[in-house]
Order: C-alpha cells, then sequence, then structure tokens
C-alpha cells in the first residue's frame, strides 16, 4: 500500500512537471507565433538598413538598431568594472566587516526591486539636468547601468563564492599575492558567473522603455555621438502600438527584431562561456 501511494505521487509529480514545462511552452510559442503572424512579412533587409518614415509607418529601423546598440555599449562599458569591483569587495575582501558587506547586498537587493520608472526619473533629473547631459544616448546608458548593477555584482559574487577554498588556499601556499590570485585564477575561474550577470542584465536592459523615455528620447534619427538623442527599439514599439495609428505591423516586426537580438546576445554569451571552460580544461 505505501509503495502503491508513492508510485502515484511520483506520478502525480512528474506529470505536473510536464504540464508546468508544458504551459511555460506553450505561452512561449504563442507570443513567438503571435509576432511573427503579424511581423514577419514586414521583416527584409531593407527594413533594418533604412530610415522611419511617417513617423515608423514605413521605412525600417536603422536609426532605431545603431541607438539600441549604443545604449547597451555605454550600459555595459559603465556597469562591468563598477559590478566585477564590488562583487570582489563583497566575495573577498568584507568577511572581516560583515554588517558592512551585508547592508551592501541589502542595499542591492532593494535597489532590484525598484521599478524601472524611477530609475528613468533618476536618470532625467542626474543625468539629463545634474550634469547637463541632456536627452541623450549617455543619459540611457547611465541609467541602464544603474538598473543592471544589482543583478550584475550577485551574479558575480555568487559566481566568485561557488569557487572552492582550495583555489585560495593552494595559491596562498605557492606565495601568490593577493591581487595575482584574484586576476590570475579567481576571475578567470568566475566567467560564466560574469556571462550569467551579462545575459540577465542584458535581458532587462535591452527591454527597458519607461527609464529610456526619460532619458534617451524619442528621436528617430541616425545619431552622430552619444550627446544625441536616441530611440531604443523598445520606446520604437511602445511609440508605434501606442500612439501611432496603423503603425502596429511596424511594431510587431520591430518586436521580432528585438527577440532575434536578445537571442543573438545570449547564444554569443553561451559560446564564449563554454569555449573559455572548455580551454580551461584543456589546460588542466
Amino acid at each position: 500500500m505505501l509503495r502503491r501511494t508513492s508510485s502515484l505521487q511520483e506520478s502525480l509529480l512528474r506529470s505536473s512537471s510536464w504540464a508546468a514545462a508544458a504551459f511555460v511552452f506553450g505561452i512561449f510559442i504563442l507570443i513567438i507565433g503571435s509576432m511573427l503572424w503579424h511581423g514577419a512579412g514586414l521583416l527584409s533587409w531593407e527594413f533594418l538598413t533604412s530610415e522611419p518614415l511617417q513617423s515608423g509607418r514605413r521605412g525600417g529601423i536603422a536609426p532605431i538598431l545603431v541607438s539600441t546598440i549604443l545604449i547597451l555599449l555605454v550600459c555595459m562599458v559603465t556597469a562591468v568594472p563598477l559590478g566585477l569591483g564590488t562583487a570582489l569587495l563583497l566575495s573577498e575582501y568584507s568577511s572581516s566587516k560583515p554588517s558592512f558587506g551585508n547592508f551592501v547586498r541589502w542595499c542591492l537587493d532593494l535597489l532590484a526591486g525598484i521599478p524601472s520608472i524611477v530609475f528613468g526619473l533618476f536618470g532625467n533629473a542626474f543625468f539629463c539636468k545634474v550634469l547637463g547631459l541632456g536627452f541623450s544616448i549617455l543619459s540611457g546608458g547611465l541609467t541602464l547601468a544603474c538598473m543592471v548593477l544589482p543583478i550584475l555584482i550577485r551574479a558575480l559574487e555568487e559566481g566568485l563564492r561557488a569557487i572552492p577554498q582550495d583555489y585560495r588556499r593552494a595559491a596562498a601556499s605557492l606565495g601568490l599575492p593577493r591581487h595575482a590570485t584574484l586576476w590570475s585564477i579567481l576571475l578567470p575561474a568566475a566567467v560564466p558567473a560574469l556571462m550569467v550577470g551579462l545575459i540577465l542584465g542584458l535581458g532587462r536592459a535591452i527591454a527597458e522603455t519607461a527609464a529610456l523615455i526619460f532619458t534617451s528620447g524619442y528621436v528617430d534619427r541616425m545619431p552622430e555621438s552619444l550627446m544625441d538623442s536616441g530611440r531604443s527599439l523598445s520606446v520604437h514599439i511602445y511609440d508605434l502600438s501606442m500612439n501611432v495609428s496603423g503603425g502596429d505591423k511596424s511594431a510587431y516586426a520591430s518586436s521580432l527584431v528585438l527577440v532575434a537580438l536578445l537571442f543573438i546576445i545570449n547564444i554569443s554569451a553561451s559560446m564564449l562561456a563554454d569555449r573559455h571552460l572548455k580551454s580551461r580544461l584543456d589546460l588542466l
């Protein structure tokens, strides 16, 4: 009787797991299918390389793509060094002051839960007005860096903490200084965690709308510098679907480009992490 009950529970658990996975996969298929149904017919090389016309109803998204890539580059160039330094502080240097480390982690968790529109208001007040950057790609990228820092720092910290202590003990027994241990042993071992943090951070940054409306602006012309205003893909999709009559097809096509860009970023980061791990295993 007990064995039969246990078998029934295991079957129910397995069936529930498969049902949940099928439900999630079904939602994914519905979203992608809806975008393909409404926007695939508009996708072409001309759509990717031409400028928008008639408020985006016609033409393409070349300036929007360039602005999006520049905003992401500013975001990552700013966030990665700051996130890496903070993660090293929390994982390697805060053990002597646990209260300080716990306070920083609490602040990061609080920042991770703040709505994006609040970051947008902060970016508009600080970067656009106080620093005088105005509505620009630089302001948008710096604002997104503030948003992704909590995710990036926590992922990096967990990756560094997951490295076995034997690595540190072996380096100390060989007489390696602390900075050499960090640079030559710990950071290479934490590359997969860095890639996870980058993917999560880019996933949030590339889909951000509210924060960029207040910082990078709405302008859909080709940017000439980081100080120019630029419209990201997410802002373009929002504008087409909410403010432009007859812009639904362009919005769906732009959504497909956004999903494809995110997919390319994820695949590239995963391939880099796998190649790094393979090279380290070959060395061992």
